[in-house]
């Protein structure tokens, strides 16, 4: 017997055609990575991108955008910042520095909404959502919230992720967001030198785990040096697209095709009779 699904009463965001959620199962696996590197590839490709850093206890997003200002507000709606083409929002925004935020449900519930719709997204077509890891409070309010039309799963090869990673393929199922398919972050080491291929945490297991799972395996990133200091000093490695960033340029091709497919496959047919 397959996993229970929920039907959550949901509605559209004006303006923004598609929301993609970026999830994880477990904390570490380089989510916050992916999400800043694929809004930037995305919007390397010419579309109007948006990015919500929805991890409330851990948000990163600032430091890897290279961004801290504060946003203002016009009337009732707050202004995104705007750092490599990316309209940003973020907790860290709000609140800077290392105080934690110690919240229970309902405030998490009040966040998420006034980040979808009280900021001022204007009009976009990817509105991507930095979830934070596991399968809490921050996920069921946002889909309770608005219409997902799909979810990236960030693991590593290791199994400790990949067990992680599945409940939050099953989670994203039981809610009925479509899961576009699984993306293996650190997948392999390239030694400096040599050219030596290390698989550090393992090999192949994300492939593994969408092939089970029945969902699309969107393909391998490199555990890269580069990466990790691009994040640190606010220049994302995919600002570099025919270098470093080619693996995001790449995915971000994947997750297009992907919603083109589900696309297509849900648009009505024409049948003609003689």
């Amino acid at each position: 017997m397959g996993p229970q699904q929920t039907e959550l009463k949901t509605t559209a965001i004006d303006g923004v055609r598609n929301i993609i959620a970026v999830g994880s199962g477990k904390g570490g696996v380089g989510k916050t990575t992916v999400s800043v590197n694929l809004a930037i590839a995305l919007a390397g490709l010419g579309y109007r991108v948006g990015l919500i850093d929805a991890d409330v206890y851990g948000p990163n997003v600032p430091l890897m955008m290279g961004i801290r200002e504060a946003p203002h507000a016009i009337g009732e709606r707050i202004q995104p910042l705007v750092k490599n083409e990316i309209k940003l929002i973020s907790m860290g925004f709000l609140s800077p520095g290392d105080k934690p935020l110690v919240w229970r449900g309902p405030m998490l519930h009040s966040v998420i909404q006034q980040f979808l719709r009280g900021v001022d997204w204007g009009t976009l077509d990817y509105l991507l959502i930095d979830l934070p890891p596991g399968t809490g409070d921050v996920q069921l309010s946002l889909m309770q919230t608005t219409t997902v039309t799909g979810a990236v799963v960030v693991t590593t090869p290791s199994e400790v992720s990949l067990e992680d990673a599945r409940k939050a393929v099953l989670m994203f199922q039981n809610v009925r967001v479509p899961v576009l398919g699984l993306v293996e972050n650190m997948s392999y080491l390239v030694a400096p030198g040599s050219g030596e291929r290390i698989d550090v945490f393992g090999h192949g297991g994300g492939e593994r785990t969408a092939n089970a799972m029945s969902v699309p395996f969107l393909g391998s990133l490199p555990l890269d040096p580069a990466v990790r200091i691009g994040g640190d000093s606010g220049r994302p490695a995919a600002l570099d697209p025919a270098g470093k960033g080619a693996p995001f340029v790449e995915l971000a091709e994947r997750v297009v095709e992907r919603l083109v497919a589900r696309s297509a496959a849900k648009a009505p047919t024409l049948t003609v009779s003689d």
